[in-house]
């Protein structure tokens, strides 16, 4: 599955549960990990864990394994590596101190219809 349709369900996964804030970030000209990050909030513990459960289900049903996640359990950061797409899931304290979108400002931050 193309990176493109990775970000698409893994966004609308995030949607579904209501997550907040969801960005994407087209780093693939910029670093060979990934071609895209996503980025979500979740108000609290269960919620991030809900939405790290409904992406990992949605990709999962469309054959896309995740390479690896971090955090689920203290659902304060959660990183979801999917190879060509990793999803972060953050609470409201986290991402704003790790400010992913200045540290990979050099990306290209898309609307999820130029997917």
């Amino acid at each position: 599955m193309e990176a493109k349709e990775m970000a698409k369900l893994a966004i609308q996964a995030l949607e579904d549960k209501k997550a907040e804030d969801v960005k994407v970030i087209d780093i693939s000209d910029i670093s060979t990990i990934a071609d895209y990050f996503i980025i979500a909030s979740g108000k609290n513990h269960s919620q991030i864990q809900a939405l790290c459960d409904n992406v990992d289900e949605t990709l999962e049903r469309a054959g896309v394994t995740m390479k690896q996640t971090e955090g689920y359990k203290s659902a304060n950061w959660i990183l979801m590596d999917y190879g060509d797409i990793i999803v972060h899931i953050f609470d409201m304290e986290n991402r704003l101190f790790y400010d992913l979108e200045r540290i990979w400002r050099d990306g290209k931050e898309i609307e999820r219809d130029e997917l």
